[in-house]
């Protein structure tokens, strides 16, 4: 009578649980299945399971299904267990690595689950684990009357294999979604949360102010308007102050004047005339002009007698990268295998030219495909690499007018990085093309910046810069603490957290080492 009692109270249990594991199962895939577009993005977002988001988005929901199915039929019961329990440890090893490995933690579940913290469902999963392993064990009875001899250590043995089986998978997958995600990237992207903080925003009044740079904890804007007036504030957008460039013009005939901070220096730049001038920021004066410099489109400087240039002395007046020191002889250099020409050599060829001042490293981004090239400060090719989008080859329609001596853009072309800044060694990207499983209303309300690292030429994840009065991205700037924009006429500030000043900062703790 003992015996039958205590059967019955091992049946009634199994019961219990299988039953919670139905609710469980048919909860969360229905939950899926009712919002599965912003399921399918938030799995995209996985640090695991990105590139294996189309599929997985599916077949989640439907093994809970058919797991919950099977939980309901007494012949298949005892499978089903197995089945649940290997499900949970896939999911409660999904979390515990997404906590302790990962830089961030999107959520990909559903209904109430969404609303718990991760140390909160991982415990919740934990606990299912457990009850999955109870049932199991009090089900050895009723499997041993039917089917033979199973005894507890076989069932111990195998509740350990499900837990080795389950766990390998989802290292697996962490391993191999990361590797590809960074080398061989499908065009996912992966936005962590709150990367950036809105501090403070201003209105600037007018929307010709563009980023000189920064030094000493200072912020600079230059006037495309007016050149010579910049605008000092520190990091917090506080304490403005305006200044006036001390210069005697002597008729030069400026066309396009831009000011570039680089330390305790300010360069007056214009490369239609061709002219560079520089002072120090402590006074504002110009002091000399830096002699012999070519016609160029761009420059940056990269100590206080090279500049970095781009030119259009090319083939066919091509695009062309050079390096122009004031102390060597010939002043100018140039590499004609750093850009690569596909069309027309100028347009296809448009891009940012930067310069990483921690990695010292030249950096061109092309405007209408997905390279960044990479030189040494001397322009020896480093590295041809790719930004996360699919467009290798430039979409733009060029037209020749007046017997081939000028020439336009026939069409609009597709634009794939508009703008770009660099941090250390982090290189950031406002990327105009839009990814796969990607929410459409993040696109209408904002700019999305896409992160690399430099120094291991590798995608990191990607954040939004949310639009201030539907206006549009002017610029924007990185330091090494925050993060500037200016939309329209307003000047918006952003703190840095923690898992961007990490990867900021990692390349100076390696050198510490």
């Amino acid at each position: 009578m003992k015996l039958n009692i205590n059967n019955e109270i091992k049946k009634y249990a199994v019961e219990v649980i299988c039953l919670l594991y139905i609710l469980l199962f048919i909860y969360a895939a229905v939950s899926k299945f009712l919002d599965f577009e912003n399921f399918q993005v938030q799995i995209g977002q996985s640090p695991l399971l990105s590139v294996y988001a189309s599929w997985l988005s599916w077949m989640v929901p439907v093994m809970e299904l058919i797991t919950a199915s099977a939980l309901l039929v007494p012949k298949f019961r005892f499978v089903a267990l197995y089945a649940s329990l290997s499900l949970m440890v896939m999911f409660s090893a999904y979390i515990f690595i997404m906590l302790n490995y990962s830089d961030f933690v999107p959520c990909s579940c559903g209904g109430i689950l969404e609303k718990m913290s991760w140390n909160v469902h991982l415990i919740f999963n934990v606990i299912f684990v457990f009850l999955a392993i109870l049932a199991i064990l009090l089900s050895e009875n009723k499997i041993s009357k039917y089917e033979g001899n199973l005894n507890t250590l076989r069932s111990l043995k195998g509740i350990l294999g499900v837990n080795i089986f389950s766990t390998l998978i989802i290292i697996i997958l962490f391993i191999s979604s990361e590797r590809i995600m960074h080398k061989n990237n499908p065009f996912l992207r992966r936005y962590p949360q709150h990367p950036i903080l809105f501090s403070k925003n201003i209105d600037l009044k007018f929307n010709s102010y563009y980023f000189a740079g920064t030094a000493e904890n200072k912020l600079y804007l230059g006037n495309y308007t007016d050149p010579l007036h910049i605008i000092e504030m520190d990091s917090n957008l506080e304490n403005q102050k305006v200044f006036k460039i001390s210069f005697d013009q002597k008729n030069i005939p400026f066309t396009m004047v831009t000011i570039k901070i680089r330390g305790k220096y300010f360069y007056l730049i214009d490369g239609t005339v061709p002219k560079i001038f520089r002072g120090r920021i402590k006074d504002w004066k110009v002091t000399e002009e830096i002699e012999g410099m070519p016609f160029f489109t761009l420059a940056e400087p990269t100590d206080s007698t090279q500049f970095i240039v781009r030119t259009n002395n090319g083939r066919n007046s091509s695009n062309l990268i050079g390096l122009f020191d004031s102390k060597a002889s010939p002043k100018v250099k140039y590499n004609s295998k750093l850009l690569q020409q596909q069309i027309d050599g100028v347009f296809d060829t448009d891009g940012i030219l930067l310069f990483a001042v921690d990695l010292k490293k030249v950096v061109y981004i092309y405007y209408y495909r997905n390279e960044i090239v990479s030189a040494d400060q001397n322009l020896n090719m480093l590295q041809k690499s790719h930004t996360i989008d699919s467009i290798s080859k430039a979409r733009v329609r060029v037209a020749y007018l007046k017997h081939y001596s000028e020439r336009t853009m026939s069409a609009p072309p597709l634009m794939v990085n508009a703008h770009a800044g660099v941090s250390g060694n982090l290189l950031f990207i406002h990327s105009k093309i839009k990814g796969q499983l990607e929410d459409n209303k993040l696109w209408d309300e904002a700019f999305i910046i896409d992160v690399y690292d430099l120094h291991k030429q590798i995608y990191l994840f990607s954040f939004p810069i949310y639009s201030i009065e539907d206006k549009k991205l002017q610029s924007f700037l990185v330091t090494k603490t925050h993060l500037y924009a200016i939309i329209g006429n307003q000047l918006a500030g952003y703190e840095l957290r923690n898992i961007l000043k990490k990867q900021i900062n990692s390349l100076e703790n390696k050198s510490d080492r």
